[in-house]
């Protein structure tokens, strides 16, 4: 039985709170709520509003804009774990007559199917959806900003393709879907496309005077999967716990893994300027810590939901004004403060298991050239192999082949081997065509390019 995590100590609840303050009264936002999970639990939660005593709390709805995007990436990987698609099909294979029918599902997902931002007409966010009723018009006749998969591009566009898809293949509104499949099993009731009361008015702030104009509450229509969600931060709380650990009964911890996993840098390769893109999350640096999430917006609504997976926090924000408000920044300093202030206490070192006498052989210190490295044999049964000053690092899992595949860095995918002598006596490893020897260039092992005859020395 997993123990609840420690209440916050009052010196970090009052640092949030001002933190929070803060944001609200320099964003000038009418109200602003957050919370802080810790552990899959929510720890904190906070609110300011311009309405004395009237700050809303976590069951007050906000529209989240884009978050929606991972509710609806959730869908498609359910429906890629069922068999009903692969991420490599073209969209065209499930939904033909689109017009943009050869991108994949997988471009689609992390962005790079070169679809413009935006739908044409008028800007879909504060217009009827009436205005855009099917698929085509939210695509237009011009679909294509970049060549598919030529780089990342943030297409609004792709996601309303990607719920179009869910309908398709289920047979229902992408709405009944998502409560079925999502809402429903991870207890997410104050979650949906129309606001419930209590919930929050979308405002304008004027930019440069201390007044207010509510925002048209508008039905985005077939750009809903894009972005039309309502929620609240104690909803959202527990979809953030969701995102960090799985829930078999959605998506198993791998596949949100997957999700939170670069899959398109804004350039380039690589986590680009701190940004890059999963499948519906996006994945950026702050210092020296990589958090997920997604940032979202509508007229009158900003919102965030930050992850540090590694210190098991989350965060959520939710304020209701068009602008201002840094949600993304505010929401990534509430996890840094409760990093800080109360890091984690480690769990108790503990051995591993029995361990297999031919696995314990492969750990300890190998040599790719000269560059020094160790590989450990984890009490998780995995490997991790680590560089002895700069270089890469990769965790390894077994595989039934007696191989081991790499699950992150550089080695992400590759196939780890451990090859013998005919003796039996362990050689060297083979690592994506890369020979590991227990000494730098052994000579008895396979090194690409040879050993010199006359061995190490010094000058002449």
């Amino acid at each position: 039985m997993t123990t609840p995590p420690e209440p916050l100590l009052p010196t970090t609840g009052r640092a949030l709170l001002h933190r929070l303050a803060r944001a609200q009264s320099e964003g000038r936002a009418p109200s602003v709520a957050a919370a802080v999970v810790r552990d899959g639990e929510t720890v904190w939660q906070g609110a300011r509003s311009c309405v004395p005593d009237h700050a809303p709390d976590g069951n007050v709805q906000f529209r989240i804009g884009s978050i929606t995007k991972t509710f609806t990436a959730v869908l498609v990987l359910r429906l890629r774990n069922e068999g009903v698609l692969a991420l490599d099909d073209p969209l065209e294979r499930h939904l033909p007559g689109t017009g943009a029918g050869g991108v994949t599902i997988r471009q689609l997902l992390s962005h790079t199917a070169g679809l413009a931002s935006e739908s044409p007409g008028p800007w879909w966010e504060r217009t009827p959806g009436a205005l855009r009723p099917t698929l085509a018009d939210v695509l237009g006749e011009r679909p294509f900003r970049h060549a598919p998969g030529a780089r990342f591009h943030y297409s609004n566009p792709g996601f309303s393709a990607l719920g179009s898809l869910v309908e398709k293949l289920r047979g229902a509104p992408w709405e009944d879907v998502l409560r079925r499949e999502v809402l429903e099993p991870l207890g997410l009731r104050r979650t949906g496309l129309e606001p419930e009361a209590p919930h929050a008015g979308g405002w304008a702030v004027h930019p440069w005077a201390d007044v207010m104009l509510p925002e048209p509450l508008e039905d985005l229509g077939v750009m809903a999967p894009a972005g039309a969600l309502w929620s609240t931060t104690g909803d959202l709380a527990r979809f953030a716990a969701f995102l960090a650990a799985g829930d078999e009964r959605v998506l198993d911890a791998d596949s949100v893994r997957e999700m939170r996993t670069p899959a398109a840098p804004s350039e380039g390769s690589g986590v680009v300027d701190g940004y890059a893109y999963g499948f519906g999350m996006e994945v950026f640096g702050r210092g020296d810590r990589l958090l997920v999430g997604h940032t979202g917006s509508l007229p009158g609504f900003r919102a965030s939901l930050t992850l540090d997976v590694d210190e098991g926090l989350a965060s959520v924000v939710l304020g209701n004004c068009t602008s201002g408000l840094a949600v993304s920044a505010l929401a990534a300093d509430l996890v840094s403060l409760v990093r800080d202030a109360e890091p984690r206490i480690p769990e108790p070192w503990r051995p591993a298991g029995e361990v297999d006498p031919a696995v314990l052989e492969l750990a300890g210190p190998w040599y790719w050239g000269t560059l020094a490295y160790v590989l450990r044999v984890r009490a998780d049964g995995m490997l991790s192999l680590e560089a002895l000053g700069p270089g890469r690092a990769s965790r390894f899992e077994a595989a039934a082949d007696g191989t081991w595949t790499g699950l992150d860095g550089y080695f992400a995918g590759e196939v780890l081997r451990a090859e013998r002598r005919p003796d039996g006596r362990l050689s060297h490893l083979d690592l994506g065509s890369f020979t590991f020897t227990r000494e730098p260039y052994d000579p008895g092992a396979p090194v690409p390019g040879g050993v010199d005859p006359q061995g190490w020395r010094g000058l002449p």
